[in-house]
C-alpha cells in the first residue's frame, strides 16, 4: 500500500445530541442518566473518521488502534456535543488524532486517538479467520 495521502492538519467535527439511548444506563457504563463514556468515545472516533473519509485511497479504510481519552463532564439529555478531530501527525500508515468534545463552551472530554490505514479486504478476511 502507498504512503497516505493526508498532511497534519486535517480537521473535521461531529454532533451529537444526546438521547436516553446514549447514557451510560444505556450503554451498560454506569447508572446515571448522562451521556455514557463509551458513547463519548464512538464520537471522537466519528470525528477521526470524517477528519480523513474523503482522501482514503480506494480499497482502503483506517481502523482505530489506540483512544486516550479523559472524560471530564456530565452531559445531560438534550445537550448537544461537538467532537472535533485534528490529524496531528502521519508517521507512515499511523495517524495520530487530537480529540477534543465540547458542549457549549465547556470541554467534556479531551485526548487522543491513533488509527491505522489497511486494506479494506486483507483486514476482513483477517478478521474472519478461525483463531
Amino acid at each position: 500500500m502507498q504512503e497516505p495521502p493526508f498532511a497534519p492538519g486535517l480537521t473535521a467535527q461531529v454532533e451529537l445530541t444526546v438521547t436516553d439511548a446514549d447514557t451510560a444506563q444505556a450503554v451498560g457504563s454506569g447508572d446515571v442518566p448522562v451521556l455514557g463514556t463509551p458513547r463519548v468515545v464512538a464520537l471522537a472516533e466519528a470525528a477521526t473518521v470524517a477528519t480523513t473519509a474523503h482522501q482514503v485511497p480506494g480499497g482502503a479504510t483506517t481502523v482505530g488502534v489506540r483512544v486516550e481519552l479523559d472524560h471530564r463532564a456530565a452531559t445531560p439529555v438534550g445537550r448537544t456535543v461537538v467532537a472535533r478531530a485534528r490529524l496531528a501527525k502521519v508517521d507512515g500508515r499511523r495517524l495520530l488524532f487530537e480529540v477534543s468534545v465540547t458542549e457549549g463552551g465547556s470541554t467534556v472530554a479531551e485526548g487522543r486517538v491513533e488509527r491505522l490505514l489497511v486494506d479494506r479486504r486483507r483486514f476482513v478476511e483477517r478478521a474472519a479467520r478461525p483463531s
